[in-house]
């Protein structure tokens, strides 16, 4: 999680103000969308820690448009206040994990998509969003330079969820290498 927030801070103090309006291969999002949306984890992940805390239910989002909407406004901010904000709450994020007391982490919480996990798995839950967004950001980061231990864990989370969703004959195929051709995909998460 440390590495991925370096990297994905590092490829934003990168990004000229201009380059951060640029398109990203994510459906309609700009850099400046993908930052706001790390932003915008950061401080959801932050709520899920304070339920892990406290044991008062604090969801990520109010809901999905909630969030949509919130990624909008932010991505709408000057580019230095953009910068300064995912900077702040990543560090504020680090904070709070250093600061949740050992028998919190097994506390349940619930993720945006409805699933119920212990606030063990945040640091998983944030270690994806920077590394994937680091490279989603087009400053050079690849899959390649990430850890191979979390390209492992991540394609095998990846390959999971789709085999639940119908998925798995196809990819079962095309991982085995007796098929050519690797299946269609929808979103991952």
């Amino acid at each position: 999680m440390d590495r991925g927030t370096e990297l994905f801070l590092g490829a934003v103090d990168r990004l000229t103000d201009e380059e951060l309006a640029a398109p990203t291969a994510l459906d309609g999002w700009t850099r400046r969308h993908v930052v706001a949306h790390v932003h915008g984890n950061a401080e959801a992940l932050r709520r899920l820690l304070d339920w892990a805390a406290t044991g008062v239910e604090n969801r990520m989002y109010a809901g999905p448009r909630q969030r949509a909407e919130e990624i909008e406004a932010l991505a709408a901010l000057p580019a230095g206040e953009l910068r300064t904000l995912v900077h702040r709450s990543a560090r504020a994020l680090a904070e709070d994990m250093d600061a949740l007391p050992e028998d919190a982490w097994r506390s349940p919480v619930v993720t945006a998509q409805g699933r119920t996990v212990p606030a063990e798995e945040i640091p998983w839950m944030r270690a994806r969003e920077v590394n994937v967004h680091a490279v989603d950001l087009g400053d050079g980061v690849t899959f390649a330079d990430l850890p191979e231990g979390f390209n492992a864990a991540l394609a095998a989370e990846a390959a999971s969820r789709h085999a639940t969703r119908g998925d798995a004959a196809a990819l079962a195929a095309w991982l085995t290498g007796r098929s050519p051709k690797a299946p269609t995909l929808g979103p991952w998460l």
